[in-house]
């Protein structure tokens, strides 16, 4: 037996028992303040409704330990249904993972005939999201930023939230994960059935497929 297959092994073992090992890995930090001044608005107040969809869209970043080291995934998330219309895994916190996520926002939503000219956008202070390209990708689309206070997590709970479930219902129930490509798949499918077929409160207990 690999020593990847007995460490899976123990680690299912020890998941049954409800065991746990003792980490040294520190958690990464995954908002990373941009420097200089951010004079982008808070539209959104802690205040996470919308009249209809594609009119307020909340985004941020996670981290999933792996055998090969850390992975990072960005979600953006339509409010009015709950959708996941954006996102995207990536083994590096570099701007280009925030970016590719809102790119396939933009053009699932786009492609389904969605106008985004009265989209707001809402996330953390993170250094990803207010990088020129983001910005720029915002702009294309008459979309307006809206950013909530530094180090202020309830600034951005629907987003904070749909990570806790995200992790709880896909990445601690099935974990370990060997690595980037296992959990990739594994993303996508969770993402499939989140959006197709997973009830939700927060839209009458339908599926996000209504918007």
């Amino acid at each position: 037996m690999s020593y990847l297959a007995e460490a899976l092994t123990v680690a299912r073992l020890m998941r049954h028992a409800g065991l746990r090992g003792v980490s040294r890995l520190r958690a990464p930090r995954t908002t990373v303040r941009a420097q200089g001044p951010d004079t982008r608005p808070d539209l959104v107040r802690r205040k996470f409704v919308a009249p209809a969809p594609n009119r307020l869209w909340v985004a941020d970043i996670t981290y999933i330990r792996t055998f090969s080291g850390w992975v990072y995934a960005a979600f953006v998330l339509d409010v009015f249904s709950r959708r996941i219309v954006g996102w995207q895994l990536s083994r590096n916190l570099y701007k280009e993972l925030a970016i590719d996520a809102l790119n396939m926002a933009v053009w699932t939503r786009r492609r389904a005939g969605a106008d985004l000219a009265k989209l707001i956008h809402h996330s953390d202070r993170g250094s990803q999201y207010i990088s020129i390209k983001y910005t720029e990708t915002l702009g294309e689309v008459d979309a307006v930023a809206s950013v909530g206070s530094a180090g202020d997590s309830y600034d951005n709970a629907m987003a904070e939230a749909f990570n806790s479930l995200f992790k709880a219902e896909l990445i601690r129930s099935r974990g370990p994960w060997t690595g980037h490509s296992d959990l990739e798949i594994a993303v996508a499918e969770y993402i499939d059935w989140y959006n197709h077929r997973r009830l939700s409160l927060g839209v009458g207990d339908l599926s996000c497929d209504v918007a």
